[in-house]
């Protein structure tokens, strides 16, 4: 007589097709940050992802009706946990300087160990139609530079920085000198020097600071 196969037995590949919904629409967005980490996000396609979970496409449709329902969710995450992180290393710091510098840090760091994530935002600010995915990079680009100017503006009120800085410039020039690292990172195929050069710059960035 055969022993009856107990849930511990069963196979792992047959356990996780059970896996409950949120789990599963979890691991499809962690499948497209992984995705997008080594190849352009634009050439991923669900099939891909489907590979990726070990699903079929029409198992991943149940999470995600569409693709564009699925990039949506990505850019969610992605948002809130870069976020997250600036948020975190700007509460560390008193002064406006130190917070912009934590900032800085802070964003290079993420994006040296999710590398996927600044492409997908890269790609999606790219993208000529809108998509419910590129409006919120633009929101989150909106709020990342808002955040920004007004550090900029409280260093200025508490004389750290010139009266004579413009803040909005400055702020343009934060991200445009971040988004210039890790590209630069990505085209010498080194995404660990993203974190490694960013003191640096960040120092030559804060010295233009000071002097405007």
């Amino acid at each position: 007589m055969s022993t009856p196969r107990t849930a511990s037995a069963e196979p792992a590949a047959r356990r996780g097709r059970y896996l409950p919904t949120e789990e599963r629409r979890d691991q499809a967005i962690d499948a497209v940050i992984a995705l997008a980490g080594k190849q352009n996000p634009a050439d991923i396609s669900t099939g891909d992802v489907a590979r990726h979970m070990q699903l079929t496409q029409g198992a991943l449709f149940r999470y995600f009706p569409s693709k564009d329902a699925l990039w949506e969710a990505v850019m969610e995450r992605v948002s809130g946990l870069l976020l997250a992180r600036i948020a975190r290393s700007a509460l560390q710091e008193e002064a406006p300087l130190a917070k912009l510098r934590a900032m800085f840090l802070a964003h290079a760091a993420f994006a040296s160990e999710h590398p996927g994530v600044p492409r997908m935002l890269f790609g999606e600010l790219q993208r000529a139609q809108d998509t419910p995915a590129k409006h919120i990079a633009k929101a989150l680009l909106a709020r990342y530079t808002a955040h920004l100017e007004e550090l900029l503006a409280q260093g200025k009120r508490q004389q750290e920085l010139p009266e004579t800085l413009d803040a909005e410039a400055a702020a343009l020039l934060f991200i445009g000198t971040l988004q210039g690292l890790v590209m630069q990172s990505f085209l010498v195929g080194d995404v660990e020097r993203i974190a490694r050069y960013a003191p640096r710059v960040y120092a030559i960035y804060e010295r233009g600071l000071r002097c405007s």
